[in-house]
């Protein structure tokens, strides 16, 4: 049992909810095949004769078989998130990968021969209450029936992914897992490099960005050929699959048609001006004659506030509590129970992520705790995902996972509550400001940085399957042209700025992911507005919408809230709210005269 006091480097996951041995993992497996071979044996070729009560049985039968390879999967990634310099943890995660995956073959047929069903005998049996159940996952499987392929050709398709995307994938994070950068005499993780870039220290700063630059030339040459096979391989699935252009299958996946994510996406380029607006003001409050690229996370005040482990924890769940006692209660398990993993470690991945498991057992959230208060933000983010995922175990394991499209609107929303709560604390006009500053900061990253790496990975996958293999140079071409095009004059890109797209796993792990971020945090801004608006009834409400899952469309189950996604002014009216923020950061600037200090003796010109 975790204490209340601990320091964040004593913070360790035990997954011994999940196996106790690896021993137990390799039976566990077995034991999926045997079921796997035996559902096979019963259904295959029959799918498609199947009435609603037997179909029922059988997708009952397929859901355990699917708990047991989604734990095993888990505890693998797990284990290996966090040594992935460990060989042997290496060999296990691609040993279950390889074991799932030859499962899963044995199981594809239910996905060809459903998809196979003529559009009225699938309307039938979508009717009948005894599918109630699984009707969600039915229906969206349904719809992707053009892009399935023949059972043969859709196991040779998921044998050949783990020599191939997954591969890569796996080599690219072990990369950068194993890679130190040198500053000043110390070899830093990545993580910890790019901490120094919240710094209020401008040299350290400059001296950071160059150094995680020079450990990305190094690595020059095998990222950028990572980024092109898997764009090569994701361009040859799309053909083979028939989608008409490279981000259909992740709007497929999505839940949301592509006319919504174009309008997304128009929406937010449109209004680049308040990322100009913005940072013109963060210039101004810093006392900088011109802002570059290193400057842009920079506090607005000297000093950063340092946060032991166990003042986030309580920040977080006192925001929580505020908010439903629910939320806390269910937040507060994953301290008490060695749910997190937030230690700074060797080999460690970077970031932080909250993993869903499967319903049968519980999340687990991977931080890189370095005591900043953007490391609290992200504790509440994480946490977010996490109670999300937990009270969403009420769901069979087709729908307890969400689409990407919802599934920030948990975490973001945490965030918001935390900010809020940390705001209402605060009277004096200079802490404020900072906290409202980096709140902008935060908020221009989640919505503008990430449509604008959408627009990045737009000109690379176009390129790539119009024009064959990229150089780096080309690459950094596509990356500063969507960079610059978003800060609109406002920050200076150094030429070191050209090699950071080299590090992002997003563009590689799930490619046309970023937007969901963007979609996220508009919807949370939504639903925070009228969380302000609305009765008691609110947070009951919410937290049923997160006990859903992936149960239904998402515009169906946020629409419960009040929220109307398919409504043209839906985008513009939470831009209207960052708007909002900025307008109160320039008033809260004005209440405070005195120019911020460097505190570094730095020129004002780099």
């Amino acid at each position: 049992m975790a204490t209340q006091h601990q320091d964040a480097s004593e913070v360790r996951w035990s997954l011994d909810d999940l196996y106790d041995s690896t021993e137990a993992l390799q039976n566990d497996l077995s034991d999926a095949d045997r079921a796997a071979d035996e559902f096979a044996e019963r259904y295959r070729g029959r799918i498609g004769e199947l009435g609603a009560e037997a179909l029922a049985e059988a997708l009952s039968t397929l859901a355990g078989i699917q708990e047991r390879l989604g734990r095993a999967r888990a505890y693998a990634h797990l284990h290996w998130s966090t040594d992935t310099n460990d060989a042997e943890r290496g060999a296990l995660l691609q040993s279950v990968r390889e074991t799932v995956e030859r499962i899963q073959q044995k199981l594809v047929f239910v996905e060809t021969e459903w998809t196979a069903l003529d559009d009225e005998r699938a309307e039938a049996l979508l009717a009948h209450d005894a599918l109630d159940e699984y009707q969600h996952y039915l229906e969206t499987e349904f719809l992707r029936k053009d892009h399935i392929l023949s059972e043969e050709e859709e196991k040779v398709l998921s044998e050949k992914s783990i020599t191939g995307k997954d591969a890569w994938t796996r080599f690219f994070d072990e990369t950068l897992g194993a890679a130190r950068f040198e500053l000043n005499g110390e070899e830093l993780t990545q993580e910890e490099i790019l901490s120094k870039l919240y710094e209020p220290n401008r040299r350290l700063r400059r001296t950071a960005a160059l150094a995680f630059t020079d450990g990305l030339k190094e690595r020059k040459r095998a990222l950028t050929f990572v980024f092109n096979t898997l764009l090569a391989d994701k361009a040859s699935t799309d053909r083979l699959r028939g989608y008409d252009h490279w981000l259909e299958s992740r709007n497929l996946s999505n839940e949301v048609d592509d006319a919504t994510v174009e309008t997304l996406i128009d929406a937010v380029t449109g209004r680049y001006d308040l990322v100009a607006r913005f940072y013109r003001l963060k210039k101004q409050l810093l006392g900088l004659d011109e802002l570059y690229d290193y400057d842009r996370y920079a506090p607005v005040r000297e000093a950063d506030t340092e946060y032991e482990w166990h003042e986030a924890r309580a920040l977080v769940l006192h925001a929580y509590e505020d908010f439903h006692p629910d939320m806390a209660q269910a937040a507060r398990r994953f301290f008490d129970d060695e749910w997190i993993d937030a230690a700074l470690a060797p080999g460690k991945r970077s970031g932080a992520f909250s993993h869903g498991v499967v319903p049968s057992a519980h999340p687990y959230v991977l931080l890189n705790y370095t005591g900043k208060a953007r490391d609290v933000q992200t504790l509440a983010h994480e946490l977010g995902h996490g109670v999300h995922q937990s009270l969403a175990r009420e769901q069979n394991i087709f729908h307890h996972g969400t689409p990407l499209t919802t599934a920030e609107m948990a975490s973001v929303f945490g965030e918001m509550l935390v900010f809020q709560r940390l705001m209402e604390q605060e009277d004096d006009p200079s802490n404020r400001l900072a906290m409202l500053v980096a709140k902008i900061d935060d908020t221009l990253a989640t919505v503008f940085r990430q449509v604008a790496m959408n627009r990045f990975e737009h000109r690379i996958h176009t390129a790539r399957r119009e024009h064959g293999e990229l150089t780096p140079d080309r690459f950094a071409e596509h990356w500063m042209a969507t960079q610059e095009a978003m800060f609109d004059g406002s920050v200076t890109l150094g030429d070191h700025y050209r090699h950071w797209w080299s590090y992002i796993p997003h563009f590689l792990h799930t490619p046309g992911y970023v937007y969901a971020y963007a979609f996220g945090e508009l919807l949370v801004l939504a639903l925070h507005a009228r969380y302000e608006e609305a009765d008691a009834g609110f947070a009951d409400q919410y937290l049923d919408l997160l006990r859903a899952g992936g149960a239904d469309w998402p515009h169906v189950l946020v629409g419960q809230m009040g929220v109307d996604l398919t409504d043209d002014d839906f985008w513009q009216k939470g831009l209207s709210q960052i708007e909002t923020l900025i307008e109160q950061a320039e008033a809260l600037a004005g209440q405070t005269p005195d120019r911020v200090p460097r505190g570094d003796g730095a020129p004002r010109r780099s």
